[in-house]
């Protein structure tokens, strides 16, 4: 393995091994030595690289966030039409929360660290402005807040139950809430 500044990915290895921490311990079990460990890089590169713990953190949650808004986007970039736009929500929903439970247990623990702190609570607000504005390309604010939410509400619900709602459920749903008042 390469050393040093012949490493050009280490930085990026670290922030994986970071994310695969925190999906299988959380957030509590991380620590410089585990993230080393896992990434296959000296214990010093960790301190080489960020300048604590924290920093970490905030780093490999914002690439988490700006995969999920990618998810988003890769969804909603072909929408023409407001039908279209509604069935790239529904299926943007049922991607989200029939994808790896990885991605849920990290969205949980970036929500649970907001809760408590600023700096994650301001990384959480960004990433929901960024979702709201790729909705907003379809729909009024107003209308694109609540979607938002409801991508977040039933995406976690899904996930967790053991008979999800089917399509047509989740499409009613979408529907509701785009409806013209």
């Amino acid at each position: 393995m390469a050393t040093g500044h012949t490493d050009p990915q280490r930085r990026e290895r670290i922030l994986a091994a970071t994310l695969d921490l925190i999906a299988e311990e959380g957030v509590a079990g991380v620590s410089h030595r585990k993230i080393a460990t896992r990434a296959k890089v000296p214990l010093g590169s960790m301190t080489y690289h960020f300048t604590g713990i924290d920093e970490l953190l905030r780093e490999a949650f914002t690439g988490y966030a700006d995969h999920i808004v990618a998810v988003f986007e890769r969804h909603l970039s072909g929408a023409g039409t407001a039908d279209q736009a509604r069935e790239a929500v529904t299926d943007l929903i049922h991607t989200l929360s029939e994808g790896p439970r990885r991605d849920l247990v990290l969205t949980q623990e970036l929500y649970t660290l907001a809760a408590r702190h600023t700096a994650y609570r301001q990384l959480c607000q960004r990433w929901m402005r960024r979702s709201r504005d790729l909705l907003e390309h379809h729909f009024d604010p107003a209308t694109a807040r609540q979607l938002d939410a409801l991508i977040e509400g039933l995406t976690l619900h899904r996930s967790l139950d053991d008979a999800p709602p089917d399509r047509a459920l989740t499409r009613e749903a979408v529907a509701r809430i785009t409806a013209a008042p």
